[in-house]
């Protein structure tokens, strides 16, 4: 080999370090970019809110703060760590904060993934994936815990993945990604499901007299994680907290990101099936049993969950990263024997160009862009309003919760359904959206309401107009308020 091609192979070799970088660099001026979308789920008020709390209180919430129908009641945050690192960025930069935020979560995400899929297959490959991951992903990208962590869940998956694909066990070291996970939103609990099927990968192709060593090695490690996912400052409790949305039953069926998916009309992800079922027939694709139940595992969340779909989008490809990578020729990784040092040093010195272009481009857009949260989330006059009458318990409209929270108006319900439970969240979208209107003022005298604040095209406004006892006095095209009648048919006093 020639001294100029050995030289030329290590300088491709530098410059594929850079991929993720760059990839990630994309991701997160894209983001910035389109940064308004994110701020589209009345959900980042409450989690602002109660990271505020946790700030200024240096403590963690063990009951609800914000309710009027469930104050007192247990409840835990099991996406503390998150929610403070948002009201943190809130505090210093107004919704721009909550959205770099975003986008530097993604961006990682994406980082992360181009870099552990670069391990199997090449770079242009790599960042396909990354595209293609970013397309179905996108209708879930907002300003909340999840986005944050993202990719602790890319990178943990991703090391399980190459550990079983080296056929060895775990590195302790990997655990404090699961501790992290575990403060940063509670979808930790599906890194944990997920060890046992990748450890199957791992020993089903190891030898035969290295199976049972190997097997308790990840038996350990799974023990381990299970302990580190407990680090956080609700320790056990974590685990109920994170499961316990599982138990609403039929009320998931109406909270769109727990929806099943919703193949009426052609979307990204009923393209990637179909894609993934073309490739399997075209290549003829060999899979192991595990790596088979992993990818039906990935499957089914999917097409049970709308939200599911981004664990999906990024983590199929790192299962099918090896048979891929098996499957397409790659350039070689680098050369022995090549100057390696002077690479290293132009490689570190264009990642800080990159990530100060980045940051340069986000300080000249924010001098001229303000980001601001969508209307339809945000019923301000109708609040203020509220707030002048003096209303105490206000009926509102669940999509309103986490504004009247950011308000200091305490609510009826907001998003925090595993707080109120099946049958009370249940209840009032009967009673609102016109199943059981004769329900509605039941839940209103039995509440004690005063006045309801409901979204203006929903059945619940028109159902009130025709209630005795009730009196529209406010209305957009956001929000629709009511206020109890006297007995003469003014509108009540309310309590200052």
């Amino acid at each position: 080999m020639s001294l100029s091609f050995a030289n030329s192979i290590a300088v491709q070799s530098r410059a594929r370090a850079l991929v993720p970088l760059c990839a990630g660099a994309g991701a997160y001026l894209f983001f910035l970019y389109v940064g308004d979308t994110l701020l589209q789920d009345s959900d980042s008020f409450w989690q602002i809110k109660i990271g505020q709390w946790i700030l200024d209180h240096g403590a963690v919430p063990y009951t609800d703060l914000y309710s009027f129908t469930r104050t007192g009641a247990p409840w835990i945050s099991t996406s503390w760590l998150s929610q403070v690192l948002f009201a943190f960025s809130y505090a210093q930069w107004d919704w721009a904060g909550p959205v770099m935020l975003t986008a530097i979560g993604m961006a990682l995400t994406v980082a992360v993934f181009v870099y552990l899929l670069d391990a199997q297959i090449a770079a242009p490959r790599a960042v396909l994936f990354a595209m293609l991951a970013l397309m179905l992903s996108i209708h879930h990208v907002l300003a909340r815990p999840h986005i944050l962590a993202l990719p602790v869940m890319v990178a943990w998956v991703g090391l399980l993945m190459s550990a079983a694909d080296r056929r060895s066990a775990p590195s302790w070291t990997w655990l404090p990604l699961m501790a992290l996970w575990a403060n940063l939103h509670g979808g930790f609990v599906l890194g944990l499901a997920l060890i046992g099927p990748i450890s199957l990968e791992a020993v089903e192709h190891a030898e035969k007299g290295k199976r049972l060593s190997l097997f308790m090695h990840w038996v350990l490690f799974g023990i381990a994680a299970l302990i580190a996912s407990c680090c956080t400052p609700y320790g056990w409790r974590t685990l109920m907290g994170a499961t316990n949305i599982l138990s609403l039953g039929e009320l998931l069926t109406l909270i769109f990101e727990w929806m099943p998916a919703n193949f009426a009309t052609f979307t990204a992800f009923e393209g990637a099936l179909l894609g993934l079922i073309a490739l399997g027939y075209y290549r003829g694709i060999v899979l192991s049993a595990p790596r088979i139940f992993l990818i039906l595992f990935l499957t089914w969340s999917a097409l049970t969950h709308v939200r599911s779909i981004e664990a999906f989008a990024f983590l199929v490809p790192l299962v099918l990263a090896k048979p891929l990578g098996e499957m397409f020729s790659r350039p070689p990784a680098d050369a022995a024997g090549a100057d390696r040092g002077p690479a290293r040093y132009v490689t570190a010195a264009g990642a800080l160009m990159i990530v100060a272009a980045s940051w340069t481009t986000t300080a000249l857009y924010m001098s001229h862009h303000r980001f601001t949260f969508t209307m339809t989330q945000t019923p301000v006059a109708a609040a203020d309003l509220l707030e002048k009458l003096g209303a105490k318990r206000v009926f509102n409209a669940y999509q309103f919760g986490g504004y009247l929270i950011s308000r200091d108006i305490p609510v009826y319900v907001d998003g925090r359904a595993e707080l109120y439970g099946e049958k009370f969240v249940m209840d009032f979208f009967k009673a609102t959206e016109g199943k059981k209107p004769a329900l509605l003022p039941r839940l209103l005298d039995e509440a004690k309401i005063d006045a309801t604040i409901l979204v203006a095209d929903a059945p619940g406004p028109e159902i009130l107009d025709q209630l005795k006892g009730w009196k529209r006095v406010y209305h957009d095209d956001i929000a629709v308020v009511h206020v109890r009648e006297k007995a003469d048919g003014a509108a009540a006093e309310l309590p200052k």
